[in-house]
């Protein structure tokens, strides 16, 4: 945390617009704001299901999801780009718009497709032009690719080989657009790739990002820091912003030192200090997901996995739990305290003039952590407005009412 601080100061400072201080603490709405406002701030919902009719209850006008990768290495369209369409198709002719979430780098490599040599270039800018037209009618929105900037997204490209990955998409879209929304997100304020992507804003509608206070890493959050880190992002760019992703986990609490000490034992040692010698070993007891995704952010070194697995993200899924400091005061981890964390900052969101829409994380709790494996890790469990069972939770109401009131504001 304290390096990425360091990163942020130094880039702000570096690429400080004259009118960053203005901006900043005396925020105005753009006539590209202005425009994207008319036609109706974004109120959206990240990972829905099927559930039109709850959907449609809820006010929730906008849905977001990603797009596969479109073809095959024989040029033909895959399975999963099809039945992306198709459920865009559902969306559309139930009033829905879609936020589509263009492929990773990742993928395209998968793809046979190096975005780092000239022709990968080539064919990522084709690739981006034929969605663009492709999906005229079945989306509303396109986010080109997702968090450059954290490595599991980024990897391999470097941060300014990401910039231009995702600035050559927006170079052949956005004159294609029509209707469509053009725009990135970044993982928090990201100073370094918002500079880097300089050259690309004016083929950009909107700038988003995601943010997440007191869920992660251990580090305490407060209401009035969404503000800022918006304030921030809008004097920095200048361009319309769009919470792409925002949530509070519903569910989750400290475990007591013997509780720790249990799961500690559940893999056979008394103390984190035993598994520092045989980590390797210890690492292939976790679950499979569990292991995969330590393995990936260790870089396959074992001399990364200890600080990684009790000194990090990490900590909360192995001890399944959410530390004491990982929080917003007066907002605690439950049904209750994440129903009130959406009804008091969505209308705060709305009120900020260069916003143009936010996209609540997530529609549905999952049954088991998507980063450990576990159905008692509340990390990755517990972030939805329905239930497993497609149930409304009481964070559900309070979106309702919230983007009811923003949608009657017009």
């Amino acid at each position: 945390m304290e390096e990425f601080v360091k990163t942020q100061i130094k880039y702000g400072l570096k690429y400080l617009p004259a009118n960053l201080v203005k901006s900043y603490f005396i925020p105005k709405s753009s006539a590209e704001t202005r425009a994207l406002r008319q036609r109706g701030f974004l109120c959206g919902v990240c990972h829905p299901k099927e559930q039109y009719d709850l959907l449609g209850e809820g006010n929730i006008k906008w849905v977001r999801f990603d797009v596969p990768f479109p073809f095959t290495p024989e040029g033909e369209l895959t399975e999963g780009y099809l039945s992306f369409k198709e459920r865009c198709a559902g969306y559309a002719e139930r009033g829905f718009s879609v936020m589509a979430v263009t492929p990773f780098p990742d993928a395209f490599l998968r793809g046979g497709i190096d975005p780092r040599t000239p022709e990968g270039e080539e064919k990522v800018r084709e690739i981006a032009g034929f969605l663009v037209r492709d999906l005229q009618g079945f989306v509303g929105g396109f986010q080109i690719s997702n968090v450059m900037g954290l490595p599991k997204f980024t990897l391999p490209l470097t941060l300014e080989e990401a910039a231009r990955f995702i600035g050559i998409q927006a170079e052949v879209m956005y004159p294609q657009r029509g209707d469509i929304l053009i725009g990135y997100n970044s993982g928090g304020p990201e100073a370094r790739l918002h500079a880097l992507m300089r050259p690309y804003l004016n083929f950009c509608d909107y700038v988003g990002i995601d943010i997440y206070l007191g869920c992660f890493a251990g580090v305490p959050g407060t209401m009035w820091m969404f503000t800022a880190l918006l304030r921030y992002l809008w004097a920095f760019t200048g361009k319309p912003v769009i919470l792409q992703e925002f949530g509070y986990i519903g569910g989750g609490a400290p475990k007591t030192k013997a509780d720790r000490r249990a799961v500690l034992r559940q893999y056979g040692v008394e103390k984190e200090e035993d598994a520092r010698p045989i980590i390797e070993d210890f690492v292939s007891r976790l679950p499979q997901a569990f292991q995969h995704f330590l393995r990936h952010d260790g870089g396959n070194d074992p001399a990364r996995y200890y600080d990684l697995l009790f000194h990090s993200d990490y900590r909360q899924h192995f001890y399944r739990e959410m530390s004491r400091s990982t929080r917003i005061p007066g907002y605690p981890h439950t049904p209750e305290g994440q129903a009130k964390f959406f009804d008091d900052l969505i209308g705060r969101l709305y009120r900020l003039p260069f916003m143009a829409g936010t996209l609540v994380y997530c529609w549905s709790d999952a049954p088991v952590c998507g980063y450990c494996g576990q159905a008692d890790c509340p990390v990755e469990t517990r972030w939805g407005l329905v239930n497993c069972g497609g149930d409304p939770k009481p964070s559900f109401y309070a979106v309702k009412r919230q983007f009811g009131r923003i949608q009657n504001k017009r």
